[in-house]
């Protein structure tokens, strides 16, 4: 404990303390007080049957029940954000309710943790710790949505060729497209129910089909829910058997599926060398820590062991990608 630089110690308390009032902050966003939700719950009354919000589109009262959620905080990063739009628009596709606010407190939560442990862990000086630490602020929440995101667009479109065929069993039956739509809300799993649910809400506010479906491919983004949207547009231009159409698109998208698990099948190996090439240097390394420390800890301490580290990890960061595209196919 003697050997603790004072600096540090100031720096670790006043990150601790910015990390507790960013926590308190999130937690605060999150589990919201009683008469928070009684205010939010009075709004929606509000907004669904006030004169103004009858004559609105469905987007503009979600707009306002949006707002209603957002706190303070969340319109102050709304103004210093460059494109809040844009990352709104990403938070909506991880299927969760993710303010702005909250993902710029995990942000700052991030970058401030992983400085702190810089510090601590190892012989960095405060400048390149900081830095690192910006890094892992901006890099690992964008990340954890990423992954969100991803999870939720697999789910969908694994099981959107049976939302299809629900669909399709609806037409033959002599039910109208909308209420299909309705039924697979109605029966199918999140997140294919939950989407589904929406386009009827948005064609029971006033929207046109066309105008919910595109809506729904616009914050989905995935070519599977293009192709529907597609082809119910054009058959509503052009006339035609539509259930014919759609149980045509879903044998294509399950073919596409299984080609596609098909490649990930025959890709593994690679996957599995990227994965085993990229983490053995960092195993060696821990290893190395552990059996001779003094040995390892050049590689931190003396400037020329840093520079090799950052230009290590560079090349492997360029050998990864290298590697990805390479097993990455389109379909």
């Amino acid at each position: 404990m003697e050997n603790i630089n004072p600096d540090i110690i100031v720096i670790g308390l006043v990150g601790a303390a910015l990390t507790l009032f960013l926590s308190a902050a999130f937690i605060f966003g999150i589990l919201s007080p009683a008469d928070k939700v009684m205010r939010q719950r009075v709004l929606k009354l509000r907004t669904r049957y006030s004169p103004k919000a009858r004559n609105k589109s469905a987007e503009a009262a979600r707009r306002l029940l949006i707002n209603a959620r957002e706190s303070g905080f969340d319109d102050l990063v709304k103004r210093i954000l460059p494109r809040p739009a844009e990352l709104r628009q990403r938070l909506n596709r991880t299927g969760r309710e993710i303010t702005l606010g909250q993902y710029a407190g995990a942000c700052a939560a991030s970058g401030v943790i992983g400085t702190i442990a810089l510090l601590i862990l190892t012989p960095f000086p405060f400048v390149t710790a900081l830095l690192f630490g910006v890094v892992i602020g901006l890099g690992l929440p964008h990340m954890a949505v990423s992954r969100m995101i991803r999870s939720r667009e697999e789910k969908f479109i694994k099981l959107f060729p049976e939302a299809i065929d629900l669909i399709v069993r609806g037409l033959k039956s002599g039910l109208p497209v909308t209420e299909s739509i309705n039924a697979v809300g109605r029966e199918m799993d999140d997140p294919v129910g939950v989407e589904f649910r929406r386009i009827g809400d948005d064609v029971r506010l006033g929207k046109t089909l066309n105008e919910a479906l595109w809506a729904a491919a616009n914050r989905l983004s995935t070519p599977e829910l293009k192709f529907f949207v597609i082809s119910l547009s054009v058959q509503q231009e052009t006339g035609g058997n539509l259930a014919e159409t759609l149980g045509n698109l879903s044998a294509i998208l399950r073919a596409r599926q299984q080609m596609r698990l098909k490649i990930r099948a025959m890709s593994s190996e690679g996957r599995a060398s990227a994965m085993i090439i990229g983490g053995l240097p960092f195993i060696m390394f821990g290893l190395i820590m552990t059996l001779n420390p003094e040995y390892g800890s050049v590689l931190l301490t003396d400037p020329r062991g840093q520079l090799a580290a950052v230009g290590a990890i560079m090349w492997m960061g360029v050998g990864m990608l290298m590697i990805k595209k390479m097993i990455s196919f389109e379909i």
